[in-house]
């Protein structure tokens, strides 16, 4: 097995029980209100319009808890995760809400070999998952192979300028790490996860990819899948850069001071012809 792959991998086994305990993800929530939504899907509703009856597919789904609202919007869902832990903590949710969600343990790029490809109407894709990629080609060779002609792929992440921002500056936005996508990881050390817990990672190191605006849109174009919008805002759903944020009533994060110097996440919506 790939080292990086292997390594995040253990990541995110160990983060997903402390994720699914977190208030972060509103597990109790969701389980308590059978119409409350995630606040991630809440945010996406305006781009990502009616769902309903469509034959969803979300990548990269964690521990379920976008996987889930996506149900409750009316598509027939299935979760994709290469995280046993993850996929148990969201097999459970989905059995607490009662709702038949069919969950694959599998890597991203080998999704169209474990799932039915060319069948999705829809292929949804969440925030904070495409830096865990080495190359963004692979997945979208990946996207365009599970739509059917007409399907639609929906992704909102993290934007590219954002991620090559060194947070520990709390001073200033200071550009430290690639912006373009390159073979060798940015490697992480770090004992904390990004929910408030007092619980340590044993599991401390991550690898990280970034993945060029235009890359990522070159790589579906040359795979078929044609864009019909893209859209940069200036929130994300999480403190991305300590000491200069302030959390809105929508659950996102925006700079204090001067925030459209930069896009802080993205919205790209695009069809299979």
């Amino acid at each position: 097995m790939d080292r990086s792959l292997q390594l995040n991998r253990a990541s995110w086994d160990e983060r997903a029980p402390l994720h699914a305990a977190s208030k972060d993800y509103e597990v109790e929530q969701l389980v308590r209100n059978r119409a409350h939504l995630s606040e991630t899907v809440r945010f996406d509703l305006p781009l990502l319009g009616s769902i309903d009856g469509l034959n969803t597919v979300h990548l990269q789904c964690h521990i379920g808890t976008d996987t889930l609202s996506l149900a409750r919007l009316g598509a027939k869902v299935c979760g994709l995760d290469y995280s046993a832990a993850s996929l148990a903590e969201a097999r459970a949710l989905a059995e607490r809400c009662g709702a038949p969600i069919e969950y694959v343990e599998s890597d991203v790029y080998a999704a169209d070999q474990v799932l039915p490809a060319g069948t999705f109407d829809l292929v949804y894709t969440g925030i904070g998952a495409l830096c865990w990629l080495p190359r963004i080609e692979p997945w979208a060779r990946t996207v365009a192979a599970l739509l059917k002609p007409g399907g639609r792929l929906f992704l909102r992440d993290g934007h590219p300028m954002l991620m090559a921002v060194n947070e520990d500056h709390e001073d200033r936005l200071q550009l430290e790490y690639p912006y373009f996508e390159h073979e060798q990881p940015t490697v992480w050390h770090n004992d904390q996860t990004y929910v408030e817990t007092d619980q340590r990672l044993a599991h401390t190191e991550t690898h990280e990819w970034n993945h060029g605006l235009g890359e990522v849109i070159s790589a579906l174009l040359a795979h078929g899948l044609q864009l019909t919008a893209l859209v940069e805002h200036q929130s994300i759903p999480w403190e991305a850069l300590p000491g200069q944020m302030v959390k809105g009533d929508d659950g996102e994060y925006r700079l204090r001071e001067q925030p459209a110097r930069l896009p802080l996440s993205y919205t790209l919506v695009a069809l299979k012809a």
